[in-house]
């Protein structure tokens, strides 16, 4: 008997031993940015060793920095169900709280941390910093239920905002935006000066207004001999923006786009990517599309760089007015009633027709479930049925619900962004979901091949385009972004 308990301890010791062997090489692979393969060899040291904490806590980091927020938070959670007293194990699950928009959640561990540690400062200041935004939150939340709730638009006096003397930049054409005025402000924007305030609100305004007008679904016909662009996320990478351009052509009639969606956040050149998009947009309302990303909505700008970003180069006022413009970007385009375009995927249920998008009613932050919140958020798996999406909102669906979808719908494939692939675009479910994703090198370190589809009216075939990152002026991705979300993907 005694041998066998003495068995089992050296068989456990060595499992012990080589799980360690394993985290190590994770933590190689983690210092590198392959996250990957870090996560790979976590999840293979847990398999020898599943009561570790710690293991499971650099898991979760990983998952944090791989934008899985959902897994992310599901191990932090099993750190802390292992050793309740493993201080980082909620700080990883406060950070998974924050990436995710859950302010309470994650303040409630900070709480914790304090309530442990009195005396650290670093506990004291994060607690303080989440209480801050949880209560902002609350505010807005009280005037935003206020029904008369204006808009920014009412309180702007732009005819009598001065220009001033000293200001060299482009300036809008009688109020209008010409070809002259946007490669002058592409130029402008590269030097990396800042467009004139009266000009920035000018472009908000009149976007605003051709936006509202559309359905909530767009549709499009390309004529036999015409072509579409379709590019993914580009947040706020604005130098990649140009060299897409420099590539593919500057838009025109005769060369029209689609950006799906996630133009801004983490890059740190977001404005100079929205105004440059708006402004295509009021130059070709018919021949150049967007739609919205998860990205465009309140919860993500305040986390990832956006808002801080606006209120750096202008104002919380104008904030107010990119946000109230988000909301009118269009959820899904389709193409010659064949092709789908959307963000995020697929839905939470079967069932889900074209005439169901048309009806959605866009004007608003997404909801936590239902067919906006997926078209903004949900992502491919490559088995049959549906799962827990990584990221903790909406959901993952599998080749099956693809093709019943496209059958019921009468479509072909849809075409969606929303995820990192290091070739810049992939294709899925048997060719039927394609992902496409327009920043390469993402945040600077991911080492990814940005793409764009070429879609001809004559056969509606995709054809990819692959391009690398060029060089930026050396401000850092993620410049603007919360300083608590920032501390704890360190």
């Amino acid at each position: 008997m005694a041998d066998v308990t003495n068995n089992d301890s050296v068989k456990m010791a060595e499992g012990e031993r080589s799980a360690e062997e394993l985290k190590e090489k994770a933590n190689k692979y983690f210092k590198e940015k392959d996250y990957e393969n870090a996560i790979k060899y976590y999840t293979e040291a847990l398999e020898l060793n599943p009561d570790n904490a710690i293991y499971y806590s650099n898991r979760s980091l990983a998952y944090l920095r791989t934008e899985c927020y959902g897994y992310a938070l599901a191990d932090a959670t099993r750190a802390l169900e292992i050793d309740k007293n493993y201080v980082k194990g909620y700080y990883r699950r406060a950070t998974s709280n924050m990436a995710l928009g859950k302010f309470k959640a994650a303040l409630k561990d900070y709480e914790t941390v304090v309530r442990v540690r009195p005396n650290d400062k670093d506990a004291k200041m994060k607690y303080q910093e989440c209480n801050k935004i949880v209560k902002q939150k609350a505010f807005e939340r009280a005037i935003a239920s206020d029904e008369l709730k204006k808009s920014v638009v009412d309180s702007l006096d732009i005819e009598n905002m001065m220009i001033e003397d000293d200001y060299t930049g482009p300036k809008l054409e009688e109020g209008k935006v010409t070809l002259k005025f946007m490669k002058d402000m592409m130029d402008w924007f590269k030097e990396q000066k800042k467009l004139h305030r009266k000009c920035a609100y000018q472009i908000l305004v009149q976007v605003k207004d051709v936006l509202s007008k559309l359905p909530s679904l767009v549709e499009i016909t390309l004529k036999e001999t015409e072509k579409i662009t379709i590019c993914g996320d580009t947040h706020g990478q604005y130098y990649d923006l140009l060299n897409i351009f420099q590539l593919n052509g500057v838009p025109s009639e005769t060369n029209p786009y689609l950006f799906n969606g996630d133009f801004v956040d983490r890059g740190s050149f977001s404005v100079e990517v929205i105004l440059t998009l708006f402004g295509f947009k009021l130059l070709y309302p018919d021949h150049f599309h967007l739609l919205r990303g998860n990205h465009e909505t309140d919860n993500m700008n305040q986390m990832y760089g956006f808002e801080g970003e606006v209120k750096a180069k202008y104002t919380a006022q104008m904030f107010q007015l990119f946000s109230e413009v988000f909301q009118w970007l269009p959820l899904a385009q389709c193409i010659n009633g064949k092709v789908l375009v959307m963000h995020g995927g697929l839905f939470s249920e079967d069932g889900v027709t074209l005439d169901d998008i048309r009806k959605i009613d866009r004007n608003r932050q997404p909801p936590d479930s239902g067919p906006m919140c997926d078209l903004l958020w949900s992502d491919p798996q490559p088995q049959n049925g549906r799962s827990i999406s990584k990221r903790g909102v909406s959901c993952q669906f599998g080749p099956d619900v693809t093709e019943r979808f496209l059958e019921q719908n009468k479509l072909q494939y849809i075409v969606r962004s929303h995820e990192v692939k290091s070739e810049g675009y992939e294709v899925t479910h048997s060719g039927k979901c394609i992902t496409v994703f327009s920043a390469p090198n993402y945040c600077d370190q991911m080492g990814n091949k940005g793409a764009y589809i070429h879609l001809r009216g004559s056969d509606l075939k995709p054809e990819f385009h692959q391009f690398t990152a060029v060089p930026h002026p050396n401000v850092k991705p993620m410049a603007y972004a919360n300083t608590l979300l920032q501390m704890g993907m360190m």
